[in-house]
């Protein structure tokens, strides 16, 4: 009889005692300890079994566990090891997430920061017993207990340790689970720059400056920049998607799922569960399924939804690409059209650039794994360059309805504008269009001045990824492509001409220096398309001349006029 599927037990004594499916990782226990690093930070994308690993870790070291090792590992592999079981429930421990930290004020931040500590101190209000801790200890205890204001917070987890170890004798073992949550946060609520200087304080309290830490392991998605919060950090052994070191600790391996489905009876789905699941490579070991989809998919008898993509928010990675460059968009297009990029792949995150290049954007999916490498060795070793590719069917899926999310304000009618587009109906284009720069241009950085001219503003190919949602069944559509003497804006040849004409799209912004008014503009853009003969491609194909529309947007701030 198969095992029960449970989703979102984080709790290793709960889960192994309950029988729950479950595939031993418990060989990374001895694989990390073994190493001998003192701190170790692991970089895996959200919902890939780090919390549950970091609790098995906990629950195989904590003295809070002592008696209770052959109960819980014993049909483990990690029991087979005579050296590791002797180890087991022998240190003190401090477990730490930063799930939770998710505010959008530093106000707020700073609060949930002082409660998570205080409830820290208080699972451990066993160290107030007795002679052990001196007055000016227990004063500073009950200090953070009480969520006081004249504490140092930044150093809590350092005194922690202190007192921890002062009284069993022996070093403490420091497990952060989720340790750049707060920093993605503080990100895309505007309060970088303060929480970072919080966080600074903390991380090197913590891991640095820390003579009563025996280990310590942390994971997370994003491999913050050392400049940001881990300056003169050097001694963390940093594990990211291209290391080798745990390759296979979490995750599934393609061996693992095949079996769990033979196991469930859907063993006839494996090639449809590899579409839409595999493609994460981590290290040289490819064919790793994310664990949340594939519990998921058993759990729901053999149901295919995005579920890891909708397992939590993805509002950074929404931020990022809405307020990215022109050069991102046509990139993500790419992407959605299931093409390979090219980027410098560098997993070291500097937030405050990622609104820069796509090598920062990319770079940034890649560590949270929207998107995967073409091949495991990099094209150009001393450019560090990749061909990446989204991931898998759902992470395709997901982006879909993220960037037609983009337009989904009911006061844009931007379906409306689609339906007047494909009916070549021009004042209602005109009517839809405005409504939808109204509502939508103020999250988008439009551009000023004539350098538009030269480089398409960032909303105009977010409108067009918005037509790729909602028309790819209907048109080939493509963006910034050589075609006669030029680069059009906007191509969208349709896949049956008898059903829709083909269209050509030029956008130009106003420059009020040569033109007088937008009606100037929309002559230029269309004359451009005339001149350049951008329908030559769609001629060559057999598309008569007759039927190719060519439209002329002109921009100015968040006025829109089409003409034809």
């Amino acid at each position: 009889m198969a095992r029960t599927v449970a989703i979102g037990i984080q709790n290793f004594e709960d889960y192994i005692k309950g029988d729950y499916f479950y595939i031993d990782k418990s060989e990374f226990i001895g694989a990390w300890w073994k190493s001998g690093d003192n701190t170790t930070a692991i970089m895996r994308p959200r919902r890939f079994g780090k919390t549950l690993t970091m609790d098995m870790v906990k629950t195989f070291f904590s003295l809070d566990y002592k008696d209770k090792g052959e109960a819980i590992f014993g049909g483990l592999e990690i029991w087979q090891d005579e050296e590791m079981r002797a180890l087991q429930g022998t240190y003190p421990v401090i477990f730490i997430s930063f799930a939770d930290i998710k505010k959008t004020s530093y106000k707020a931040f700073e609060s949930k920061m002082k409660e998570l500590f205080s409830q820290l101190y208080e699972e451990n209000n066993y160290l107030l017993d007795g002679d052990m801790l001196s007055d000016d200890q227990k004063k500073y205890f009950k200090d953070v207990r009480a969520k006081l204001d004249n504490v140092d917070y930044s150093g809590a987890v350092k005194r922690l340790s202190e007192f921890k170890a002062k009284y069993h004798g022996k070093r403490v073992i420091i497990i952060l689970d989720e340790y750049d949550t707060p920093m993605m946060e503080a990100y895309v609520s505007g309060y970088w720059t303060e929480a970072v200087e919080f966080l600074r304080g903390f991380f090197n309290s913590t891991f640095k400056t820390n003579p009563y830490m025996e280990r310590a392991l942390m994971t997370g998605i994003t491999r913050i920049s050392k400049e940001s919060v881990f300056s003169d950090f050097n001694h963390v052994r940093v594990i990211t998607m291209r290391s080798n070191m745990y390759a296979e600790s979490f995750g599934f391996t393609e061996v693992e799922v095949f079996s769990s489905l033979d196991e469930y009876r859907l063993g006839e789905e494996k090639e449809n569960v590899k579409k839409w699941y595999d493609g994460f490579i981590i290290g040289d070991k490819k064919d790793i399924y994310n664990p949340w989809s594939i519990v998921s998919f058993l759990q729901n008898k053999g149901e295919y939804a995005p579920y890891w993509a909708n397992s939590s928010s993805n509002s950074l990675i929404n931020t990022i690409v809405k307020n990215s460059s022109t050069k991102v968009k046509q990139m993500m297009q790419e992407l959605l059209e299931e093409k390979n990029v090219k980027i410098e792949l560098d997993e070291e995150i500097v937030y405050d650039v990622l609104n820069g290049s796509p090598n920062s954007v990319f770079s940034m999916l890649f560590t949270s794994g929207y998107v995967t490498g073409a091949r495991v060795e990099p094209i150009d070793i001393e450019k560090n360059e990749y061909y990446l590719h989204l991931t898998n069917r759902e992470i395709l899926r997901m982006f879909r309805k993220m960037i037609s999310g983009w337009f989904n304000d009911e006061d844009c009618n931007y379906n409306d504008f689609v339906d007047a587009l494909l009916k070549g109906e021009l004042k209602a284009m005109n009517v839809y269009m405005n409504r939808v720069a109204l509502a939508t241009f103020s999250y988008f950085d439009t551009g000023k001045g004539p350098s538009a001219y030269n480089e398409p503003e960032r909303f105009y190919h977010g409108f067009v990824l918005g037509l790729i949602v909602d028309l790819r069944n209907e048109y080939i559509i493509t963006s910034n492509r050589e075609s006669g003497f030029g680069r059009y804006d906007v191509l969208m040849e349709p896949k049956d001409i008898s059903k829709h004409d083909a269209i050509i799209l030029e956008f130009k912004v106003h420059d009020s220096e040569d033109e007088k008014d937008l009606k100037e503009t929309v002559a230029s853009a269309i004359q451009q398309i005339n001149d350049m003969n951008y329908a030559a491609s769609l001629v060559e194909k057999g598309i008569p001349a007759e039927r190719i529309r060519k439209y002329g947007f002109a921009f100015e701030g968040k006025k829109v006029l089409i003409g034809c």
